[in-house]
């Protein structure tokens, strides 16, 4: 299990939010913290740290009056830690090569390949044939419903048709590197995991996968590891200390079994 760093941008500005609150209109969403410091200093720290794999999501839909703003903070942070990030948030093969060339390791793709809340292969495929299988990142976050979860699209705005179990992540392991899946119902709130997505989770092991969504305790990220089976990997945002939490974001580094550095994975202090 490695700590997969973030940087979420809304309107310009570094934040967390409640996952479940993202509208468009007017660019509103329910705030837990918003920062003082820009993206370009969160890559900086993740860098220093020697972390990697972490993710800077762009909030805000492309056509909005904000974006401009949230795209330049974003670039910012890519150029700030060269190959260290992922970039995620409107990405289409029109526009991914230059999150690449700005310095993304992979761009992370959702809304591009649903059409008509279905996965369209044709779409995957050209984003494929655009980024490379080795630099491409599904987000395929999803809400409950029923006895299943579904993916969301739109900035977890859109409920799709596709269930989110081991099946589907198979297929599609084929066009990706890794998986990045936010349980949104519990996103922003600090109040427990998905439990039962972090198991399904745990039982996939064709390509690495990072779960977000709901950590707010050491306690949650020991059923992480337990129930993902060490090959889940964990996100923290709004209760990390670096975002208004009570996480202390190096205790939370210690308790994961590994921690990257520049020169590869070593051993962390493993859980008491």
């Amino acid at each position: 299990m490695e700590f997969r760093p973030c940087i979420d941008i809304h309107n310009g500005k570094v934040k967390q939010i409640v996952g479940g609150s993202l509208r468009d209109e007017k660019g509103r969403a329910e705030e837990n913290f918003v920062s003082d410091q820009d993206a370009a200093f969160f890559a900086d720290l993740y860098r220093s740290a020697g972390l990697r794999g972490g993710h800077v999501i762009l909030l805000n839909a492309s056509d909005s009056e904000l974006f401009s703003v949230t795209k330049t903070q974003a670039l910012e942070a890519l150029r700030a830690y060269p190959g260290g990030l992922q970039a995620g948030g409107g990405i289409t093969p029109e526009n991914a090569e230059e999150y690449l060339d700005a310095g993304a390791s992979h761009v992370i793709v959702t809304s591009y390949v649903f059409q008509g809340g279905r996965i369209h292969l044709d779409r995957l495929r050209r984003m494929v044939e655009t980024v490379g299988r080795e630099r491409l990142v599904l987000d395929m976050s999803c809400k409950r419903r029923g006895q299943e979860y579904v993916a969301v699209t739109d900035r977890w705005q859109r409920e799709t048709s596709e269930a989110v179990n081991g099946e589907l992540l198979a297929g599609l392991s084929e066009y990706c590197d890794e998986f990045l899946i936010h349980g949104v119902d519990v996103e922003g709130k600090s109040e427990g995991i998905e439990r039962e997505l972090v198991k399904l989770l745990g039982e996939f092991d064709r390509r690495p996968v990072t779960y977000a969504g709901g950590v707010h305790s050491m306690e949650d990220l020991r059923q992480i590891r337990e129930l993902g089976r060490e090959r889940v990997n964990v996100t923290v945002g709004s209760a990390l200390d670096l975002f208004g939490g009570k996480m202390r974001w190096e205790d939370v580094l210690a308790q994961c079994v590994t921690v990257q550095t520049g020169h590869g994975a070593v051993n962390a202090v493993p859980f008491e």
